[in-house]
């Protein structure tokens, strides 16, 4: 079993295995340039299954696949494939921008793949294209179809904005409900990646605005998630509002990125390097990193309503 030095339980592993994405969307990563990364600066998946075996064996039983995009890996659903035989029950899920979904999504359910969850800004094709700075829209709606027709369980994610989607929150929800999948709306989260003139809503600015239209209640706070739920009507829905640390004191997750850092929180820089331990499959080592990493993973995040820090970590690096 994993524990951290606050006593919290670690079960819960995302990993990303890319660095690279097919979009530049302005709260991400509007400026870094279209890059390639050498093979060598990267963990193979063998690299990755050596030391997520270990992680399983210490207590981990859900992972999440992450990028970047994490469709733009080559043979991924090999690797989710290696996951899911070595432990038949693991709770597997990826995150995607869903542009490639369509091409995948029967590969990714073949391998063991269980739920995806979507990114989905904007209904508004002109809107999307501006946001990722691509045509986009079109493509990813066909890849949330393909991936219904495979019944995978689909959430979408929504990062809400002001002056640029708080005029569809209603339309977002509405599409959801039409398609019985559960729609998250998340708190622009600052990172010096990001275009300097976005702006995001607080939760409260969300059910002000959602309020309009529906009868809102709130129903709990997810365990060991960032989630609180709510309804609106009769439908159920999310917010993900990181600036509370209302999640930070469940906490269960640890983050692997594509060039092997091992990382304890989406928003401290601290992180330790696996890579060579598992090069030269080093397990104890490896092991030991890990233990390292859960002692440094901090009590809470350094977001919050009246003090707000921005983050320095790319999050297209760590899966955000």
């Amino acid at each position: 079993m994993l524990i951290d030095q606050f006593g919290r339980k670690i079960d819960y592993l995302r990993i990303s295995v890319t660095q690279r994405c097919n979009f530049r969307c302005l709260y991400c990563m509007p400026k870094i340039p279209f890059d390639y990364v050498p093979k060598e600066e990267l963990l193979s998946f063998e690299e990755m299954f050596c030391f997520i075996k270990l992680a399983i064996d210490e207590g981990i039983s859900k992972i999440r696949i992450t990028g970047g995009e994490p469709l733009l890996r080559k043979e991924l659903s090999v690797f989710i494939k290696m996951i899911k035989d070595y432990k038949k029950d693991i709770d597997l899920a990826m995150t995607t921008n869903g542009f490639l979904l369509k091409d995948y999504a029967k590969e990714l359910k073949d391998a063991g793949l269980e739920r995806i969850n979507v990114s989905l800004d904007t209904l508004d094709s002109k809107k999307a294209k501006i946001l990722a700075q691509k045509d986009v829209l079109s493509s990813v709606l066909s890849g949330i179809e393909e991936a219904l027709k495979y019944d995978f369980k689909i959430k979408l994610n929504t990062v809400a904005l002001k002056t640029f989607n708080e005029n569809e929150l209603s339309s977002l929800l509405e599409f959801a409900k039409s398609k019985n999948i559960q729609i998250r709306f998340i708190e622009f989260m600052e990172n010096h990646h990001a275009y300097g003139q976005l702006k995001g809503l607080k939760r409260d600015e969300i059910i002000q605005i959602l309020s309009q239209k529906y009868q809102i209640s709130l129903l709990e706070k997810a365990e060991k998630s960032p989630v609180t739920l709510y309804t609106a009507n009769d439908y159920k829905f999310g917010i993900i509002d990181p600036h509370s640390h209302e999640f930070c004191d469940t906490c269960n997750r640890i983050r692997l990125s594509a060039n092997g850092l091992l990382i304890p929180c989406l928003y401290h820089d601290e992180a330790l390097s696996i890579k060579e331990a598992v090069r030269k499959k080093d397990m104890q080592k490896a092991f030991q990193i890990l233990k390292q990493v859960l002692q440094n993973k901090p009590e809470k995040n350094r977001w919050s309503v009246t003090d707000n820090q921005i983050s320095s970590r790319a999050f297209y690096q760590t899966g955000g």
